[in-house]
This record gives structure tokens, sequence and C-alpha cells, in this order.
């Protein structure tokens, strides 16, 4: 976990996108609210974590990460979970193994740009294309600087990452069955190739408890340039689902 620059009494705990690090949440952290903690995962094989080997799947991602989510959330006065992308499965599926295994439940389960856990994934398997193609890909997707990608060393390090983590997702598997007792609010961008508002309205079949979706301005990172209605759509729902 990426410790954060202050401690509130409701811990937020975000999960990145495939490829991404527990950096890309910083700017969002600034406008959720000083009364929330803001802690981001750090999954093997970037940054801090380097020397680490990747995981390519997303059950074993979980099993890697749950130790350290039991203790960051055990005993907390509250705590949501926001996953973006790839993060948004992996949240979901944390989000299963707290209520199952410590009887916690998230107040809130955020999941960002990206289509229900039930949705059949596309034909087109993005991990099993050429590094070309895949680099093409990163920069039509807008979520990598160009500049790291000229780069031969990095070009190299971020395309194994993606490639990992794109299969991790691609390979996972999950019944229509699935299902959480914590409210889901599901948001996407309105220009997002990967997920549209019609795509993510199917999270609420994966909970017993309330749902809600909304789209913003964007394309797949429109979190990037929505911080401000997302913080305040964050602190709304977890106030919400904190009185109810």
């Amino acid at each position: 976990m990426s410790p954060p620059p202050r401690e509130g009494s409701h811990k937020l705990v975000c999960f990145p996108h495939a490829g991404g690090s527990a950096i890309s949440f910083g700017p969002l952290a600034e406008y959720v609210g000083a009364e929330y903690e803001v802690l981001a995962v750090q999954y093997p094989g970037r940054q801090d974590r380097r020397r680490e080997p990747l995981v390519g799947n997303i059950s074993d991602l979980v099993d890697g990460l749950l130790p350290e989510l039991i203790e960051a959330v055990d005993g907390a006065q509250a705590f949501s979970l926001f996953g973006h992308s790839m993060g948004s499965v992996v949240a979901f599926e944390a989000c299963r193994r707290l209520e199952h295994e410590l009887g916690a439940s998230a107040r809130v389960l955020f999941a960002s740009g990206r289509r229900a856990p039930s949705a059949t994934v596309p034909e087109l398997r993005m991990h099993l294309l050429s590094d070309r193609e895949l680099g093409e890909h990163l920069l039509r997707s807008g979520g990598t600087p160009p500049a790291l990608l000229e780069d031969p060393e990095f070009r190299e390090l971020i395309l194994s990452i993606v490639r990992n983590d794109y299969r991790a997702i691609e390979t996972y598997e999950c019944g229509t069955a699935a299902m959480i007792s914590s409210p889901i609010v599901a948001i996407v961008g309105d220009r997002d190739p990967d997920a549209s508002l019609a795509e993510i309205q199917v999270w609420g079949s994966h909970t017993t408890g309330s749902f809600f979706a909304k789209s913003f301005p964007g394309g797949h990172f429109f979190i990037d340039s929505n911080c401000g209605p997302i913080g305040q759509l964050i602190r709304d729902h977890c106030a919400r689902a904190l009185s109810s």
C-alpha cells in the first residue's frame, strides 16, 4: 500500500488500471477530502515493487494483496474501495474476499471505466498483440506519456507490465451469480472505447445493495480531467452509505 499524505476517519483504498501504479491516484486523492485516508494498492513488478515478479491472473493478484488490505481496513471506522479499469475487477474480487473472510463490507465499491465482472471479454485480446500494436494502443488510449514509449528501455518495461496485466484481465472469468453486499457506484467516460454507460449498468446485477451509474466527459482516463466532480461523487455516496 502507498501511504497517503493525511489520515481521515474513512479509508478509501484505490486499485490501479492495467499497467498502472499507486501514484496514478495522487491527483484524485487531493479532491476527496480531509476526512478520507486515501490508500493506493501497488501491484508487484512496478515502482517500489519492481523487483517482485509480475502476477498474471486476478485470483493470485488478490491473494497477494489481501493480507495488507485486511490489515489496512480491519478495525477502520469505515472503508470504501475504488478501482479504475482492471482495478475495478480487482477491487470487486477483493470486496468479495473481505466479506467472506473478514465479515467486513465496504461502504461503497466504486467501479470506474470497466464493464461488469460477468461481461463477455471482447474477441480482440490485447495481450496477444505485437509490441508495435500494443504500443500504438497505449498511445491512443492516452494513459502513457509518449516520451516513455520512445525510450527503448522504458518501452520494453512498460509493454511487459501492460501485456501481463491485460493477460490477467482478459483471462479472468466471473459468473453472473458473483455478488457483494456493498453498494456499487459505476462511472465511465462518455467517449471511452472500452466501456459505455449501458455496459456499466450491468454492475448493478452484482450487488444486493444499491446501485448508481454516471458518465463523465472524456475517454478511458476520464478520471484525470474530472478529479473534482469524482471527488464530490465519492463524498456524496460514502455519506449516503454511512447514514443509511
